[in-house]
């Protein structure tokens, strides 16, 4: 079990920093196409890729929790 806690916890970290990759990528992309290719959507939108990452990371987490507290 402790095993399983601590892969959980590894898979949330590594979650979280593709996820910041991810998005940070995204807004830059939607940057430059606004103002070189003239999109109209605005750069904000590229937020939205932090969604599946978010619900991930949160079933790790409560996957985490759950074998800890079966830890014990």
């Amino acid at each position: 079990m402790k095993l399983l806690y601590r892969l959980c916890l590894l898979i949330a970290v590594i979650l979280s920093h593709i996820m910041c990759g991810v998005v940070a990528y995204n807004y830059c992309d939607m940057e430059w196409k606004i103002k070189v290719g003239g999109n109209s959507a605005p750069a904000s939108l590229a937020y939205l890729y932090a969604i599946p990452f978010v619900i991930g990371i949160v079933l790790c987490v409560i996957s985490a929790l759950y074998f800890k507290k079966k830890l014990r």
